[in-house]
């Protein structure tokens, strides 16, 4: 990787720049700053083995790209290479440079974050532009939802209603206190909340943080279409805890914000009951209240751009 990634840079005509490297998750990824001929800027070198480029994770920044708002606060794509080399395929994306740092060198919270009301604005915002984006990619599969969701969660889903997300929504993934959202790999089609909820639970070590969170997305995660969303994230979680160590640290938490949902009703006390006692959702509409109107989500949000 060290070696391709000096191969990226003679390929884009850009030099190397000091600070450092950031590894990826099993050595997957190496991204760090560059020189480009027009300033400052951020290259990341992803590599599979030869023949196993291509498909979600591969093509995600390219067509967040393409078709992502720039109502959306992201990283712009300015330049791409693929090569193949001793077995491996490999790409290099080079970005505009964020200069904001990551809220958390960690995707899980481990203390404040201090943000302005004013990020959380335009957090709320972005996830909106966002959720109106049409996509046939797909962040979570409602194959996955049904068969692994009761499997962690003892909760059973009913209607999910899908919307477009980022995927991969935690705290390393944010910058501020100038917002962007990072990592476009896994962004797609996922249920209703899902986004809001894997940010709630990577902040449950932080109980006040955690609280910010349930409240800026209570009108998404507080309904029975949210709920889905959050019990999608819940059992990615604890399906990951076996083999990524700070999962397994978040797992007791988890578990834990799981019996809470299970005594509480879907909605909140003003809501209609929307799960059994077992656990099982009921059909309910997809409706929750915003301010002081009631507003529908549709089953399938577009953007037109």
């Amino acid at each position: 990787m060290i070696s391709a990634r000096g191969h990226a840079c003679a390929l884009l005509g850009v030099v190397d720049a000091a600070g450092g490297t950031v590894w990826g998750y099993a050595g997957r990824t190496l991204s760090g700053a560059i020189m480009a001929p027009d300033g400052p800027a951020w290259l990341r070198l992803v590599s599979e083995p030869a023949g196993k480029s291509g498909g979600k994770l591969w093509e995600g920044p390219k067509e967040a790209g393409q078709s992502v708002p720039p109502t959306v606060p992201r990283p712009r794509l300015t330049g791409l290479r693929d090569w193949s080399a001793d077995g491996w395929d490999y790409r290099a994306e080079q970005y505009q440079l964020v200069t904001a740092p990551s809220v958390s060198p960690s995707p899980v919270a481990r203390h404040g974050v201090g943000l302005p009301d004013a990020w959380w604005h335009n957090l709320r915002q972005a996830l909106g532009c966002l959720a109106l984006v049409e996509t046939s990619r797909q962040a979570v599969r409602e194959q996955y939802i049904r068969r692994r969701v009761p499997e962690f969660t003892g909760f059973t889903p009913g209607e999910i209603t899908w919307t477009t997300a980022h995927g991969d929504l935690h705290w390393a993934n944010l910058s501020g206190p100038e917002l962007t959202l990072l990592d476009w790999e896994g962004w797609g089609t996922a249920p209703v909340g899902y986004d809001a909820a894997n940010l709630y639970l990577h902040s449950l070590p932080v109980p006040d943080l955690a609280e910010r969170v349930r409240k800026e997305f209570a009108h998404v995660l507080d309904t029975p279409a949210g709920r889905v969303g959050e019990l999608t994230a819940c059992t990615e979680i604890l399906q990951a805890a076996a083999r990524v160590p700070f999962y397994a640290d978040l797992s007791d938490g988890v578990r834990q914000h799981l019996e809470h949902l299970r005594a509480t009703p879907a909605g909140g006390p003003a809501s209609a009951t929307c799960c059994t006692a077992a656990g099982q959702f009921l059909p309910c509409p997809a409706r929750y209240s915003s301010g002081s109107s009631a507003v529908t989500i549709p089953t399938r949000c577009s953007y037109s751009a």
